[in-house]
């Protein structure tokens, strides 16, 4: 049974388990390149909620082990996918017949990466090397040169003479640096955000630019603020819009998305990764979900939850063929989870909201009455389409 495998059986027991173990267990227990280890370790990766990633690249920095450079190697360039690059892995160990890199990161915006991961930067890289790299990814067609930078991951935050050495080299203009702590940051903000113009920002971060004028570094900061807050402004509109009384009930803040995926992935059994606030995929990408919540809110006794539902929400999810959009009515107890061929038509009888900024949003409202059915509401007044047959039990699924 592969590494990813068991984790799918008993993710508890490997959950517990330190980064070195998990390479020990994986195929012949040594990473080495085009060795069963390694596809292992990587499908696992791959298949793991980021908070481990996060993990176990710090244990890769704290605890040296003979594989920890290797090992966090494939962790950065899971990061990578993650952050909506497309990854080839580059080998553990150079070799005069193969291109030495780590990892190159490819995206449609913001052109190649070529990834370099140091667990350490205690002693100098040579950056004529790394130049090299691409350089040779050229002469092979598979990077162009204009549209090509260097990123260099390194475990420490220290890097004082890392950064001399790169200002003070002709390649100071192809060259990035971050840690490891600073590349995890910036999963964490790209999971946290929703709007895909934002997340091209985020990646953008990672390429070389010239910041005498930072008015891109408050874009990206701007966006990414804008972004996470445009949800709960925009329920406020709405509840303005509808009634000046609303009462609402006390609840913890909304943000029940990973509870209410974690119900329906032990239903569906299934496992889902987040590749957004809202957005959630199995890790070969074949089942896609949309969750959305909301908190209940009262207007003159009758309960009621209101979600946005956004144009490239939709795109998202018809782009696979297995797809749904799942509501999370005031907790995880009580979700409403809908497959997608089912729900698109519905938005069309329902109100559309255009903001000043370009972006645009289905207002999707739902109502609950006291005989504990939903219902959803319709525009102008048309009658409403009872859906408590999509609510989840604890024991059924699709």
């Amino acid at each position: 049974m592969s590494l990813a495998e068991l984790w799918r059986a008993q993710p508890d027991q490997l959950g517990d388990k330190q980064v070195d173990q998990l390479v020990a267990i994986a195929g012949e227990g040594k990473l080495r390149d085009n060795s069963l280890a390694s596809r292992e370790f990587r499908e696992f990766l791959r298949n793991i909620p980021s908070s481990l990633l996060r993990r176990y690249s710090q244990e890769c920095l704290d605890k040296a082990f003979p594989d920890s450079g290797l090992a966090l190697q494939d962790i950065t360039n899971e990061v990578g996918h993650r952050l909506g690059f497309r990854v080839q892995h580059g080998r553990y160990r150079g070799s005069p017949s193969v291109i030495g890199f780590d990892g190159l990161w490819m995206s449609r915006n913001n052109g190649s990466i070529v990834v370099e991961v140091k667990t350490t930067d205690a002693y100098r890289i040579k950056l004529d090397t790394l130049a090299g790299y691409r350089r040779s990814l050229k002469d092979q067609g598979r990077v162009s040169e204009g549209n090509s930078s260097i990123l260099i991951v390194v475990g420490r935050q220290d890097t004082g003479d890392l950064e001399a050495q790169i200002r003070g080299s002709r390649y100071a203009w192809d060259v990035r640096l971050i840690s490891v702590e600073y590349l995890m940051r910036l999963l964490s903000v790209r999971e946290d955000v929703e709007d895909p113009q934002t997340e091209e920002r985020i990646r953008s971060v990672l390429v070389p630019k010239e910041f005498t004028r930072v008015d891109e570094i408050i874009d990206l900061v701007f966006s990414a603020t804008e972004d996470i807050q445009q949800e709960e402004r925009a329920e406020e509109d709405e509840k303005e819009e509808e009634a000046p009384t609303i009462e609402h009930k006390k609840l913890a803040p909304v943000s029940f998305h990973e509870a209410c995926v974690q119900r329906i992935a032990s239903l569906l059994q299934k496992d889902f990764l987040r590749r957004s606030r809202a957005k959630f995929s199995t890790p070969d990408d074949d089942v896609r979900l949309v969750c959305a919540v909301s908190k209940e809110h009262r207007n003159r006794g009758r309960r009621g939850y209101w979600y946005a539902v956004h144009p490239h929400q939709l795109e998202f999810l018809a782009s696979a063929s297995d797809s749904s959009v799942a509501f999370g009515c005031g907790s995880p107890d009580k979700i409403l989870l809908i497959r997608f061929e089912t729900f698109r038509p519905w938005l069309e009888q329902m109100n559309q909201t255009h903001t000043s900024g370009g972006r645009s949003y289905w207002h999707v409202q739902v109502h609950l009455d006291d005989r504990g059915r939903f219902f959803l509401q319709r525009r102008g007044g048309a009658a409403q389409e009872e859906i408590t047959s999509f609510l989840l039990s604890d024991t059924e699924s699709r």
